[in-house]
């Protein structure tokens, strides 16, 4: 099924450029929720490693690499920026949002989700992070089905792998630096001789 997503807007709306929707109502469609995602690699070592946290200083450059993350999270599900519809960020400094904001236009294009935006102390990732987001996406349901079922091809595709290198390790005979010593055949024991029989 098709997914169905309409924006919500007042009936006496001002014509103002906003880099959010007011409201947009999901009528069909999977929806798909993600983590919050920051400019460190999405997969990171807990307890955490500080050589993973080498991140840029400034806002902009951070923003890029966390949309590059928030990309190929989406791509993962079989969803694009397009499917998103609703972000919550977190920034450490506010003062910065308009260079988030134009990070987050330039890879949006003329799509808008809903957003909300929360100045924060700093954030439990790291405090080298500037910026989280947390989104959800919808699609239609054939795009999640078929991203499911990439998944599950790649994991059977996997297990039945390990099983075959299982299989064959078992089937192999322990090799050994020596060669074995020639089998020798069974020894026989002679005939034993029956005693003659008085006459």
């Amino acid at each position: 099924m098709a997914r169905d997503v309409r924006a919500v807007h007042h009936p006496d709306k001002r014509h103002v450029e906003m880099p959010y929707a007011p409201a947009l109502l999901v009528r069909r469609g999977s929806l798909l929720f993600l983590s919050g995602l920051t400019a460190a690699p999405v997969y990171h070592s807990h307890p955490h490693r500080e050589e993973e946290f080498d991140l840029p200083p400034r806002m902009r450059e951070q923003a890029v690499l966390l949309m590059e993350n928030l990309k190929t999270t989406l791509a993962a599900a079989g969803c694009t920026l397009a499917d998103v519809v609703s972000a919550t960020r977190y920034l450490t400094d506010v003062a910065e949002q308009d260079d988030l904001n134009a990070v987050w236009a330039a890879s949006l294009g003329a799509h808008r989700p809903t957003t909300t935006t929360v100045e924060v102390s700093r954030l439990a990732t790291h405090a080298n992070c500037k910026v989280e987001i947390s989104v959800v996406a919808v699609t239609d349901d054939a795009a999640t089905r078929d991203a499911r079922s990439r998944g599950r091809a790649r994991r059977s595709g996997g297990a039945r792998r390990s099983r075959r290198r299982a299989e064959r390790i078992q089937e192999e005979p322990t090799r050994s630096k020596r060669k074995p010593a020639p089998r020798k055949p069974p020894r026989r024991k002679p005939p034993r001789k029956k005693p003659p029989r008085p006459q």
